[in-house]
Formats: structure tokens, C-alpha cells, sequence
């Protein structure tokens, strides 16, 4: 998969993208992410990529023609399965929205700032927006941190265990069951015994019960979806 990040700061990927999950990624060559500074691709001598607004208001609106200038420049070498605005108003990420973007070969993630984009971007350039929740950052930049970093698990090879993507909360529309690990009991606090039964199919009923219960509990509104 090759990811394509539009951004006026580039840098604030670096501490996100050095580590762990994606790190791996990267370095098994199972995802190849590239930065693009978007002041590159203004013609004016101060980079400008932002404007007053017509009529009016606070605030800043990024220009069309920088955005569009760099979004040319990337269909010219390959095609793009998305090209992905994050937005508030978008279509929430969730995790069966990252099972279907995983399948991609090439995406663009464009990140917005100041009071957003020009529109005529979102009705001829864009062709997916994205959300990661109901709240406003200052820019995209931490959204597509996070989408990107929901996509690359999924990618084969990626994590140690192949299974282990499968057992996420939400991949069978449940939050996880409640897991343990040594020590056995900690203060008089013990894990459960069927746990400890070395009987497969048991303790495959206990876990969905659990989880179950923690779905109606917790999020009850995915069982109603």
C-alpha cells in the first residue's frame, strides 16, 4: 500500500511514523508513506497556501490552487483508489470502513487547516472525507496519524500473529472481552478459572459471552446497528 500525505507539516508525522506498528510496516516495505509538503506547490514567492474568505468572516481558507497542484502532480505517476479530505462532517472512521480501506493500493490523505478548504476541492478533487469524531482538531494532521495507523495493522504481515487483527473489538461488531496475563493472582485478585481449563471451546463462549456483555453494557448501540 502507498499512502500519500498532503500537509503544511510534514513534521508532526515523525514521531507517530518512527514507531512501532508503522515503523514495522514501513521497514518490511508493506506500506510505503510519503510526505508532501503543500508550500511546494504554491506559485507565488511566499508559498502562500491560504486566503481570506469571500464575504468575509475570521479566519483562513486553504487555496484551491496549491491542493490542486499537488493532487495533479500525484495522478500523474499512478492512480488512486481515495482521495481523502479529513473532515469533521465526514463519514466516521470505523473499524469496517479500515477493512475495506486496507484492500486499497494507493490513497491520498489531504489535511486541512485554518477554516477548512476552498469548496470547489471537495466537489472536483475529493472523493472521500473522512471523520475520526464528533470535535474539531486544529488541523488534519492527527486524524490521518490515526487512520493511517488503523489501516497498516490490518495489512498482511504487518503484526506477529496474522489472528490477531480478528480478535480486535469491533471486528464482530462486539468491544473485546476482557483479557489477563501473569501473575495468576495479584493482592487476591484472581483471573478466572475457565481460563485456566485448557478447554478450547469453552473458553471460546466464555470470551464472546463476555464480550457480549460488555458491548450491552458499554456500547449498546452497536447491537441495535
Amino acid at each position: 500500500m502507498r499512502i500519500d500525505i498532503i500537509t503544511i507539516f510534514p513534521e508532526m508525522f515523525q514521531g507517530p511514523f518512527s514507531h512501532s506498528i508503522i515503523k514495522r510496516a514501513t521497514d518490511k516495505q508493506l506500506v510505503d508513506i510519503h510526505l508532501h509538503q503543500l508550500r511546494n506547490y504554491a506559485t507565488d514567492k511566499h508559498k502562500k497556501v491560504d486566503d481570506y474568505p469571500f464575504s468575509g468572516g475570521a479566519g483562513m481558507v486553504m487555496m484551491i490552487e496549491p491542493i490542486d497542484n499537488c493532487i495533479s502532480s500525484l495522478k500523474k505517476e499512478r492512480s488512486y483508489d481515495e482521495v481523502i479530505y479529513l473532515s469533521p462532517d465526514g463519514e466516521v472512521f470505523n473499524q469496517g470502513l479500515a477493512n475495506q480501506m486496507s484492500s486499497y493500493d494507493n490513497i491520498i490523505l489531504l489535511c486541512g487547516h485554518y477554516k477548512g478548504i476552498d469548496e470547489r476541492i471537495r466537489t472536483h478533487l475529493i472523493t472521500r472525507e473522512i471523520s475520526i469524531g464528533d470535535y474539531v482538531l486544529s488541523g488534519g494532521e492527527l486524524a490521518a496519524a490515526v487512520v493511517v495507523d488503523g489501516l497498516v495493522r490490518l495489512l498482511p504481515g504487518v503484526l506477529g500473529d496474522e489472528t490477531s487483527a480478528l480478535s480486535d473489538s469491533f471486528q464482530d461488531q462486539l468491544v473485546s472481552p476482557p483479557v489477563y496475563t501473569r501473575p495468576r493472582s495479584y493482592k487476591g485478585w484472581d483471573i478466572p478459572e475457565i481460563l485456566l481449563s485448557g478447554n478450547e471451546k469453552l473458553i471460546s463462549e466464555w470470551k464472546h459471552d463476555q464480550a457480549l456483555q460488555r458491548t450491552k453494557e458499554r456500547r449498546p448501540g452497536m447491537l441495535e446497528d
